[in-house]
């Protein structure tokens, strides 16, 4: 397994690139702003293995601007003409509203998009993903908005994985995320964050939407917002 990360944006948000070395399935989670930065990544991670990559998923953690402005771009700019490995866009149902409002989420913050391209596939609770050999489980965990999710990447030593949850904007190193936009609710997030995330085994990696990595353990003890 292969995981990578570029900082994209002027809301400096984290994307991943998750990607199976043994079959070259891939996933890229938040694919947020600066589709050249993400596809240059792609680039140097297709150098490091011998097999073509296919990015299979385009997942979103939830529908803010600052996690979906590149999505378009990448798709396009990753289709195959045959349609058969074209990325699929993955989302909660719950913030299709936000998706659909990009242009007016720029509007608002003064950026210019395009109409987002439509979307693929809607996210269920416990719905189980697979990369490649890589599997992972989806999180419904609202709050910093009614759709946001985190993905539960399972540990497995046959892949090299280890146990790590994509928290988008849910939880941060000692923060977690605003809930002052249309459809946050802090009481919500909190709930979701100590009924879901924090039952996690502490030594669990947790990759933000922002911001340096933490786990589960260090939050449960010092993060001053859930304490």
């Amino acid at each position: 397994m292969m995981e990578k990360k570029v900082v994209v944006g002027a809301f400096q948000c984290n994307c991943r690139l998750l990607l199976c070395t043994e079959t070259g399935q891939a996933a890229l989670v938040d694919p947020g702003d600066e589709a050249d930065k993400i596809l240059t990544m792609l680039s140097d991670a297709q150098n490091q293995i011998d097999k073509p990559i296919q990015v299979n998923y385009l997942l979103h953690t939830h529908a803010h601007l600052d996690h979906i402005g590149a999505t378009r771009a990448v798709r396009e700019a990753l289709a195959d003409t045959t349609g058969q490995v074209t990325p699929q866009i993955y989302l909660h149902q719950q913030d299709e509203g936000l998706y659909k409002q990009l242009k007016m989420q720029g509007q608002m913050m003064g950026f210019q998009y395009q109409d987002p391209l439509p979307v693929d596939h809607y996210f269920e609770d416990e719905q189980i993903l697979l990369v490649g050999n890589i599997k992972m489980t989806v999180m419904h965990t609202p709050g910093h908005s009614p759709g946001s999710c985190c993905f539960r990447m399972h540990e497995d030593s046959a892949t090299e994985t280890w146990e790590s949850l994509y928290s988008g904007d849910t939880l941060f190193q000692l923060s977690v995320g605003r809930t002052d936009f249309p459809g946050g609710d802090h009481r919500t997030l909190v709930k979701s964050i100590k009924q879901r995330i924090f039952p996690l085994d502490d030594d669990t990696r947790v990759c933000p939407g922002h911001g340096e990595d933490t786990t589960v353990g260090f939050e449960k003890r010092v993060n001053p917002f859930l304490n």
